[in-house]
């Protein structure tokens, strides 16, 4: 029997659907570009508020830590409301962050801020994902996911280093200002083209745990937990180490985060392509790439065509991965996704807070190198783990009795 998150009425025309699968692209565009843009503006925000590059760091790791709890709460809690005001509550929380960031006067407004954004992170995520599978037929479900997935690299692409050359010549302040006045844009796309997407059963704690029987769910919330807390306690301090170790003035970073971005898209939809063959094999294979990348970056000394290389194969490397979790979560437990995403988005988002907190510290005491090796050799460890404990672990798809 479907669960609540699949018991609904048949998708609208094609043409319907995927316009509104476009906008909550958008969404999550908007989302990423709101979550990392202080990544490029690190060194403007510390100066500006008396801090150093550790502590704004902080504007990173909180949304992480607050999404980790929202995910799973804002799921229980949303019992029967329909997912459409559920996503567009999320983008309204979005803009009132940047806003509030915008208008910080101190580090605690700043946190207050991402501490909204936190909420909206863990929010939107959980509900973007399983809302595109709604909207789209079966057969193309995995298209959507990549495609709402892609605006983590759109937002990479476009969104950070926008900002990041917007604060260069305005300030930051007025990076984030922009990034409200997106979301209302955003939000207008979404009222007009997201339809109706009722549940008729809400979600109990029974949901969540029973993931947690499943071999192939457990294996891919603990290759998660890995894989998010090494690639960002590296990539959260990429601009300090670009900065420090290629010479890079603000505009060749703006284009070395934008080839990030750009590749990290051609990830996206290369998953796509890899994961229907083998979702295993396309798994593995992004998280040694991703973990080879990241630590050959801080053991050699990257000169200024070499940064782009760099940058470029971490960026399809990163673009891959969201993409084949999602879809490894998906084919565990496909008549108990919206728990599914739920979790992982959980998991993912204490993974990112811890791994840009520890990656904070450990550029403050032992220098972004170090820190890049480190994140490496994580991403690694996740990539063993798939290969060790997946070779007998098949699909065992779970359906949770309604009560």
């Amino acid at each position: 029997m479907p669960s609540s998150c699949e018991n609904i009425e048949s998708p609208p025309t094609t043409w319907q659907a995927w316009l509104a699968v476009l906008s909550v692209a958008a969404g999550t565009f908007l989302l990423v570009t709101s979550e990392f843009l202080p990544i490029g503006l690190l060194t403007p925000i510390a100066d500006s508020l008396d801090i150093t590059k550790g502590i704004a760091g902080l504007s990173v790791t909180t949304p992480g830590f607050v999404a980790a709890f929202a995910a799973p709460a804002l799921t229980l809690l949303a019992g029967r409301l329909d997912r459409r005001l559920k996503l567009l509550c999320m983008t309204v929380l979005i803009c009132v962050s940047n806003l509030i960031v915008a208008f910080a006067s101190d580090v605690t407004l700043l946190l207050v801020g991402r501490v909204f954004l936190g909420v909206a992170v863990g929010g939107f995520w959980t509900f973007a994902v399983s809302a595109g599978r709604r909207l789209i037929p079966h057969a193309s479900g995995a298209r959507a996911t990549a495609l709402i997935s892609a605006g983590i690299s759109i937002g990479m692409i476009l969104g950070v280093p926008a900002g990041s050359q917007l604060g260069e010549w305005l300030g930051w302040r007025q990076a984030f200002l922009a990034n409200a006045g997106l979301g209302m844009i955003v939000l207008m796309s979404q009222l007009v083209l997201v339809p109706s997407l009722p549940v008729h059963q809400s979600i109990g704690l029974h949901h969540l745990r029973a993931l947690f029987t499943v071999t192939q769910a457990r294996l891919g919330l603990l290759t998660t937990l890995f894989l998010f807390a090494g690639q960002f306690a590296g990539y959260t301090y990429l601009e300090p180490f670009l900065k420090t170790f290629t010479g890079v003035d603000q505009l060749t970073l703006t284009r070395l985060l934008f080839t990030y971005g750009l590749f990290g898209i051609a990830g996206n939809f290369f998953a796509e392509i890899a994961a229907d063959k083998s979702i295993r094999r396309a798994f593995i294979a992004m998280s040694v790439l991703l973990g080879t990348t990241i630590l050959l970056g801080g053991l050699l000394v990257l000169g200024p065509l070499s940064a782009y290389l760099f940058s470029a194969v971490w960026g399809f490397a990163f673009g891959a991965i969201p993409v084949c979790m999602q879809i490894w979560m998906y084919q565990a437990a496909p008549d108990n996704y919206e728990s599914g995403a739920a979790l992982f988005v959980s998991v993912a988002q204490i993974a990112l807070a811890l791994g840009a907190l520890s990656g904070g510290l450990m550029i403050d005491w032992i220098g972004p190198s170090d820190t890049l090796i480190v994140a490496g050799v994580l991403c690694l460890i996740a990539a063993l783990l798939l290969d060790g404990l997946s070779k007998d672990s098949k699909t065992n798809p779970i359906v949770v009795p309604m009560k």
